[in-house]
């Protein structure tokens, strides 16, 4: 008996999207799809940081449902569309889940605050990594990051050059 390629197929692409691509249909329901321009690395430790969170909220961590939010907010699947421009403090709540989600993710290591600026804005990178800065001092102001250069914790609006961003202890 042959099998019916075109379910093969269906299966293999993922669910159904929206003529635009903006979102998704899963059981007849329409849903935010995932940012596109996420470079496949990243979006798949966001991912990861997502299932992590909803394991958690199963296992009733008080702080799991803000970790579900982040890590969607840092996909572009809530918060301000990622289709829309990239500015204003819709944007800046995108680059700070993506933060927090990064960071939780990578909880025995760092990031780059690079890293964040490629999972927002694909490869148009480059200017945004003003904002993943002052994004990134706002949030150590609140010890939710600590920002150290050559391990050390340095304030990152005054910092040149290289930086690296871990968990802070409100995180």
């Amino acid at each position: 008996m042959a099998s019916d390629s075109s379910t093969d197929l269906s299966d293999a692409r993922g669910p159904e999207h929206t003529a635009d691509g903006h979102h998704v249909i899963i059981d007849g329901r329409r849903w935010r799809a995932t940012d596109p321009s996420i470079p496949d690395a990243f979006r798949q430790e966001l991912v990861d940081e997502l299932m992590a969170a909803r394991r958690a909220v199963k296992a009733q961590d008080p702080d799991a449902r803000r970790r579900v939010h982040d890590a969607k907010t840092a996909l572009g699947e809530r918060g301000q569309p990622w289709w829309e421009d990239r500015a204003g403090d819709g944007f800046d709540e995108r680059i700070a889940a993506a933060l927090r989600a990064l960071t939780r993710k990578r909880a025995e290591s760092s990031i780059c605050p690079s890293d964040v600026a490629r999972t927002v804005g694909g490869e148009t990178w480059r200017p945004l990594m003003s904002d993943v800065r002052r994004v990134a001092a706002e949030l150590a102001d609140r010890d939710e990051l600590v920002v150290t250069q050559k391990g050390e914790p340095v304030n990152i609006r005054e910092a040149r050059g290289p930086v690296r961003i871990i968990r802070g202890p409100k995180l």
